[in-house]
């Protein structure tokens, strides 16, 4: 791996903790959610910084140029962090739902009662 594109990587990766921490610290991001963006910034640190394992990965993969290796290797962390993103969304619009519901039976059930007291009254 060159020396220059390796210089621009770890400047980038500092850039990127940089960013995740300043979200965690204006709480922003919970830490569980981006449990996954610091292993994939760890991980995309340690090829930058040991290329020799970039190498063999790329030679046990059959890439033949091992920035091709890194790139689908981040690739493959950026879709892991999308079906991540998405499962939460998902839990959280169902969440939604069931509040909904449940504060619209609790608004029928207060309608209710209220017509019944005007009829006792």
């Amino acid at each position: 791996m060159a020396s220059v594109l390796r210089f621009f990587l770890i400047i980038a990766i500092l850039f990127y903790f940089i960013f995740i921490m300043y979200f965690l610290r204006k709480k922003a991001l919970h830490l569980k959610y981006c449990i996954l963006w610091l292993v994939c910034g760890i991980v995309m640190m340690v090829f930058i910084l040991f290329p020799q394992l970039l190498e063999e990965l790329s030679k046990m993969l059959g890439i033949i140029s091992p920035v091709n290796t890194l790139f689908a290797c981040e690739l493959f962390f950026l879709m892991l962090i999308l079906m991540s993103i998405t499962s939460i969304v998902s839990k959280q619009n169902e969440k939604s739902k069931r509040t909904i519901q449940q504060l619209a039976l609790l608004e029928k059930r207060i309608r209710e009662l209220e017509e019944e007291k005007e009829g006792k009254s």
